[in-house]
């Protein structure tokens, strides 16, 4: 019986989700598992991937566009609302392939999946016993500490908003300097580090604001955690499937003759 675990990845604009969504599924296959990408997002180009499933063929960002005279954002918004529209076709389709894995490559702007209501509904309807977000951090935007704040509390918002298991992940950490990973992984472990980081960046938002935004933190330490991973050689890929196995699975690995 296949196991149909879906793992959604989702984060801002340019953090590297249909790479990711690319390299998870070379992983799997490498491994001999089974998986599906399914993309999302209905103005994607470029994709370095070929989607199993692909919402371009029910809905066309071009066609939204012109039939409602709307421009790139407006039609976006549009096809995110569509996308519920066409969600049992999408189960059906998905649930055709019979896979164990169903990686599912959500739209570019963060906002049209997570703050709409067509997020959730899509997670509800497709498999809400055994669906994953994989929230995705840009380095470009995590390296500050002011960055890396904001970046974990619009994780939290994701994760407070979706309601379903989620994991934090540093996504192309084989492009940037290995200090640099270190220095944002070290924010993740040692609060005092992280104060004093705020305070040589800005002194009047850590008097403002910095601290109360810790404690909320502090309080979702689960959110703390981040994963770094990266294309070359599969960085982290096997730490992301291995979070995946301990939720779904108690830790059994199916790849324990490996």
């Amino acid at each position: 019986m296949k196991e149909e675990i879906y793992t959604y990845f989702i984060g801002t604009a340019g953090s590297g989700k249909s790479t990711l969504s690319d390299t998870f599924q070379k992983w799997l296959k490498i491994h001999e598992l089974d998986s599906i990408i399914v993309n999302l997002d209905p103005g994607a180009d470029n994709l370095p991937y070929e989607p199993n499933i692909d919402i371009r063929d029910w809905i066309s960002l071009e066609e939204i566009m012109e039939s409602y005279e709307l421009g790139p954002n407006g039609a976006q918004i549009a096809c995110a609302d569509l996308i519920a529209l066409n969600t049992s076709e999408i189960k059906e389709s998905i649930q055709s392939f019979k896979t164990d894995y169903v990686i599912i490559d959500t739209p570019g702007q963060l906002e049209l999946f997570v703050f709409r209501e067509s997020g959730k509904y899509i997670i509800d309807f497709l498999n809400p016993e055994k669906s994953i977000i994989g929230y995705i951090l840009d380095p470009a935007l995590t390296k500050t500490p002011t960055g890396f704040i904001s970046q974990l509390l619009l994780s939290m918002s994701a994760n407070f908003r979706l309601g379903y298991p989620q994991i934090n992940i540093l996504s192309k950490s084989d492009l940037i300097p290995e200090e640099e990973i270190k220095k944002i992984l070290s924010w993740t472990e040692n609060n005092e580090l992280l104060t004093d980081a705020i305070n040589l960046e800005k002194p009047s938002i850590y008097n403002e604001m910095s601290e109360g935004l810790l404690n909320i933190m502090n309080s979702f330490e689960n959110q703390a955690i981040i994963y770094p991973t990266g294309k070359t050689g599969y960085k982290g890929i096997d730490d992301i499937y291995t979070t995946i196995q301990l939720r779904f699975k108690g830790g059994e690995d199916i790849l324990s003759d490996w």
